[in-house]
């Protein structure tokens, strides 16, 4: 049989992921779980314009347009999984004295800034001054990789704090809050593993001939490949948790807690990152 011929690895995972993210909006607005978590359902309809935008415009225009479009949308939904980080430790910790609020939150940010100034290259000076059109996406794909890393941190963070403590407050066991947080941890872990390994490789490889240039690319493909998975089992792991209500909670309702005030959402993210332009 033959039926799956010219039919890639890749196209398989978009659409698969695409068709759980729609599963999971309609999961969060049928069960009515988007009153409770606005900031995340917002991250999950960017993350899904993200993905669907990269599939229509990605190698059918001009490189340099696609990611005049395509990098703001990574700064944004960057920008808006921080706010989904706020609103679910908001939820998970409903009745935090303001002291514990403040405390939690300096080390936290001091743990992250610390991982930013250690990890990965800063822009040169002559780089972020520069006025090309290149050198500004450039400069916004790496503030955008730089906020991605940051909340990959607070959310590895926030969920160890979650589950040492989420008992005494609102994010025990089986909440959708500590199961949302479980999902974001998993993939902010699996993005620091593949970044990691992906800059021991490219700080040791040295490729001598164009075989070995296309074996070091091809690594780098499979950890993205990698990524894209662990990506739709959390995406499938929420579509599952998110159905079913919370334990105590009144069957086919959204919520027995009460609304938490509006925060900025989530993430996600695989793109393709800035093409040589020059070369193209």
């Amino acid at each position: 049989m033959h039926f799956i011929t010219g039919i890639t690895l890749i196209q398989v995972l978009w659409t698969l992921t695409f068709a759980a993210l729609l599963v999971l909006l309609v999961v969060l607005l049928g069960r009515e779980r988007y009153l409770r978590f606005k900031w995340f359902t917002i991250g999950i309809v960017l993350l899904a314009f993200r993905l669907l935008v990269s599939e229509l415009l990605y190698g059918k225009m001009a490189p340099i347009n696609f990611y005049e479009i395509f990098i703001p949308l990574t700064v944004l939904a960057a920008l808006v999984s921080l706010g989904v980080l706020v609103e679910l430790a908001r939820r998970a910790f409903v009745g935090l004295g303001a002291r514990a609020w403040i405390v939690g939150a300096v080390v936290m940010l001091a743990v992250g800034a610390l991982v930013l100034a250690k990890w990965g290259p800063w822009p040169a000076w002559k780089t972020v001054t520069a006025a090309t059109t290149l050198a500004v996406l450039g400069l916004l794909q790496t503030a955008s990789q730089k906020i991605e890393l940051l909340d990959n941190v607070l959310t590895v963070e926030l969920v160890v704090l979650v589950l040492l403590f989420g008992r005494r407050f609102t994010g025990g066991w089986r909440s959708h809050t500590q199961s949302i947080l479980i999902g974001l941890s998993t993939v902010s872990i699996a993005q620091l593993l593949r970044d990691g390994i992906w800059q021991l490789i490219a700080m040791k490889a040295v490729a001598h001939s164009q075989a070995e240039y296309d074996h070091i690319i091809g690594i780098r493909d499979n950890l993205a490949k990698a990524n894209e998975v662990v990506l739709l089992a959390v995406i499938v792991w929420w579509i599952a948790t998110l159905w079913f209500d919370e334990p105590g909670s009144p069957a086919g309702t959204a919520s027995a807690l009460p609304a938490a005030p509006e925060e900025p959402a989530p993430v996600a993210q695989a793109e393709p990152e800035i093409a040589e332009a020059e070369s193209e």
